[in-house]
């Protein structure tokens, strides 16, 4: 029987759309794998009234839900070597074996790359990796080229070059070993202990000058790293990694990157561990959010820490001293060479000051590892002998 509605009050009104809750997926950053920014179709999950959420950890019978699988896709690089020229950052050439990194440390910049693949900065920039199979040949290639200049490069700049792939695949073993054979200088980034199995390679060229580390440790709060940086090593394991790389004459620095208002507090006593440790180097970056990882990040807070969420993203605006006009349109980031690692304003400035004389009352940053250019021979990869 149809029914007729003459007046718009006597439409029933629709059931209310039921959204389902942020949940934290068991090992994984992201609580989401939400669509890039170059997507037609954007998607959201809703509670069908089964009764089972889509990305939760657990079933309705209390079995846990199967974790969110890895996947490998190796791609075939046409280049090695990336270059910059930001002012802001030390080195000016990079090379990246991995595209995706497995650690899913929620404050990742380079998440919003993987844009560019068609996957999503949130959970396939942490089960979707793609690796750079043919990397070392390549960036043998480009060495022997004769319009190549020696610069320092370094290796994990954009994500970890130990990150757990690396384990079997060793791409970024056979970049040190082209960078051996060419004598060239370099760093390495990583929050991984991985990097102690390539401890044969690395101390026989930091006593040549050749090879400095720099080792992520964000915080010493356990729980706090497992939240936020869920499959990278615990900030203790970390410790023993700049140790072993002291004890065997690798120069080593820490990286206290990123600060985060409210959530990593205790930068002074990250410092200190370093140093005790074998640390000689720090240098720290504030937190920022490019592109989608403005929307992961407030997903992340929603999920871990619901109550400072506001505050939190109130103090980003602030570190990065952005405009009435540009807070009230939501911008928590200003992408200017001259401030985006530091910030700028007055919390910036408490930052800087606080990293300042830790640093100063530790000893840190007192001498510069100086690396050495003059050794590179690029003959030497081509099977030429040195006249040297």
């Amino acid at each position: 029987m149809s029914r007729t509605f003459t007046d718009k009050s006597d439409i029933p009104a629709p059931p209310e759309e039921v959204r389902i809750p942020l949940q934290a997926i068991r090992g994984r950053g992201a609580a989401t794998a939400m669509a890039h920014r170059f997507a037609r179709d954007v998607r959201e999950a809703a509670d069908d009234g089964w009764g089972q959420l889509p990305g939760g950890n657990d079933a309705d019978d209390g079995t846990p839900a199967a974790p969110a699988a890895t996947r490998v896709h190796l791609e075939t690089a046409r280049s090695a070597i990336c270059a910059n020229d930001s002012p802001d950052i030390f080195f000016e050439l990079s090379v990246n074996p991995y595209r995706g990194c497995e650690h899913g440390c929620i404050y990742c910049y380079a998440r919003p790359t993987h844009s560019y693949l068609n996957f999503s900065p949130g959970l396939d920039f942490e089960t979707q990796i793609v690796a750079k199979h043919n990397i070392a040949e390549v960036l043998r290639s480009e060495l022997c080229a004769s319009r190549y200049v020696p610069r320092l490069i370094n290796i994990g700049s954009a994500t970890d070059c130990y990150q757990p792939v690396e384990r079997d695949l060793k791409l970024t073993r056979s970049l040190i070993e082209v960078m051996r054979d060419a004598r060239h200088p370099f760093s390495l980034i990583t929050k991984s202990s991985g990097v102690e199995r390539d401890l044969d390679l690395l101390a026989p060229l930091a006593a040549q000058r050749l090879a400095a580390v720099y080792v992520t440790i964000t915080t010493l709060d356990a729980t706090l790293a497992r939240r936020m940086e869920p499959r990278a090593a615990a900030p203790h394991r970390r410790l023993r990694t700049i140790r072993a790389l002291a004890e065997a004459g690798v120069p080593v620095g820490v990286s206290v990157a990123p600060q985060i208002p409210f959530i990593t507090e205790d930068m002074e006593q990250v410092l200190e561990a370093a140093r005790d440790a074998g640390a000689r180097s720090a240098f720290y970056t504030v937190l920022r959010l490019p592109w989608e990882l403005d929307t992961l990040f407030r997903e992340w807070l929603q999920v871990h820490y619901p109550q400072r969420a506001a505050r939190v993203m109130a103090r980003v605006q602030d570190l990065h001293h952005l405009s009435d006009a540009e807070r009230r349109a939501g911008k928590t980031y200003n992408s200017d060479f001259a401030t985006r690692m530091k910030g700028t304003g007055l919390w910036a400035d408490l930052v800087r000051q606080r990293f300042a004389t830790t640093c100063r009352k530790l000893g840190l940053n007192r001498e510069r590892v100086e690396l050495d250019l003059g050794q590179f021979r690029p003959g030497m990869l081509q099977g030429q002998s040195s006249l040297f």
